[in-house]
């Protein structure tokens, strides 16, 4: 677990107002007794989460694929190459949702936008040394050209809301 009280606090925050504010259908499934607290979420995203990643085209055609999620500081991290699509269209449009889900139990649904952590002609976020050192750490060092060869994003949630109806069993105990 990396996350500070306060990201603990903020991301409390979140996951109340987000729930709060959700539709009638959504709070008859997701409720109190089914969903995590903060604490619970971070114990349980650790280490590389599959990410469904939905962007949209220049068009306005809704794309969805696969990346590598990492939950930290109360956020998601992910990353592709430079080259794919999705990074054309996080360029262009930086909206964007993804969901990580675990079969019946556990489903993380996040819309938000996302910010660019290493861009490639500009200023890395202030936080970029300490994630690559994580990144670098989970992949390898030498497992890309960091700088040329994959952008990483941030995604800063507008919205989240957990869907984990045994939450006790995925924190062990």
């Amino acid at each position: 677990m990396r996350e500070t009280t306060d990201e603990l606090g903020e991301l409390q925050t979140l996951l109340d107002a987000s729930l709060s504010r959700s539709t009638g259908h959504l709070r008859s499934i997701i409720d109190r007794q089914s969903t995590a607290t903060a604490q619970q979420l971070v114990e349980v995203l650790t280490g590389m989460c599959v990410l469904t990643l939905a962007t949209v085209t220049a068009t306005g055609e809704p794309r969805i694929s696969g990346v590598d999620g990492h939950f930290l500081h109360g956020k998601w991290h992910f990353g592709t190459a430079r080259s794919a699509a999705k990074a054309r269209h996080l360029a262009a449009r930086p909206a964007a949702g993804v969901a990580h889900m675990r079969g019946e139990d556990l489903g993380v649904f996040t819309h938000g936008r996302v910010e660019i952590l290493n861009p490639q002609h500009g200023a890395p976020a202030d936080d970029w040394p300490e994630l690559l050192a994580y990144f670098k750490s989970f992949y390898g060092a030498d497992a890309f050209d960091w700088d040329n060869d994959v952008v990483y994003y941030r995604l800063h949630p507008g919205w989240t809301t957990v869907y984990a109806p045994d939450i006790a069993k995925l924190v062990g105990g």
